[in-house]
């Protein structure tokens, strides 16, 4: 990794380049949670709390990461009748989060009342208008049918969401059926990093290449041996 020493404390990364990249924060212990995002937050912009830290610590892991001056990208896949999404998504909305997922395959109605809930709840509390994100396909699937994903994007843009979450290798049929909806990445690896359970992994370099808007990162650099040098290297690459 020597390729990587340019990008240090000492040379601070772009404000732009830090919100491209989200840290996935897959744990159950807030207090290391906090540790490792107040480490990695000269690369990282924006963290992502997912089930296992929000069952852990709840509307407290959203605070605490803000505090640390991140966005946070609330990985819940919301997926319900659309009345318990919309009140759930008004609450998220309220606790100050730029980015929420509901599952697209919840439907139109579903995706509607979430977004919804999530933009009234964030005007409630006199807060920016957040990012509703469409989930298509998880990264742990590699057997969904070539038409879920376009058909889901299709979803995606009638339920009146902001953005999608989909694998590098979906990212042109997101552009091409929904050009101005945020494109969202998963499953970010180095070269040569294990995947893994995400089948559908991709690389720094082909995410950016394929034009995705965000690329979230999570074991591949919190795993590594040196968390600091592993997060340089995404750096380097985007």
């Amino acid at each position: 990794m020597g390729e990587i020493e340019h990008a240090t404390v000492a040379d601070p990364v772009p404000d732009a380049v830090r919100g491209r990249l989200a840290l996935a924060l897959d744990l159950d212990d807030l207090v290391e949670a906090h540790r490792i995002a107040a480490e990695l937050r000269p690369w990282f912009g924006v963290t992502k709390i997912g089930l296992e830290l929000f069952c852990a610590a709840g509307p407290d892991a959203v605070g605490a990461m803000r505090d640390l001056g991140y966005q946070v990208f609330l990985d819940l896949k919301l997926f319900d009748i659309p009345t318990q999404v919309n009140r759930s998504a008004r609450v998220l909305g309220a606790l100050g989060v730029e980015y929420l997922t509901l599952h697209a395959r919840g439907g139109i109605d579903m995706l509607r009342a979430g977004v919804d809930g999530l933009v009234e709840g964030a005007a409630g509390a006199g807060l920016p208008e957040p990012t509703a994100l469409a989930v298509t396909v998880l990264t742990s699937d590699d057997d969904a049918p070539a038409h879920i994903v376009p058909n889901r994007v299709r979803v995606a843009v009638e339920g009146g969401c902001s953005g999608l979450v989909l694998a590098a290798g979906d990212l042109q049929t997101a552009r091409e059926l929904a050009p101005r909806l945020k494109r969202v990445v998963p499953g970010i690896r180095l070269p040569g990093s294990d995947h893994h359970d995400q089948s559908r992994a991709s690389t720094p370099q082909e995410a950016a290449a394929n034009g995705a808007d965000l690329l979230v990162i999570g074991r591949t650099v919190t795993a590594a041996e040196d968390p600091r040098a592993a997060a340089a290297a995404v750096v380097s690459a985007v």
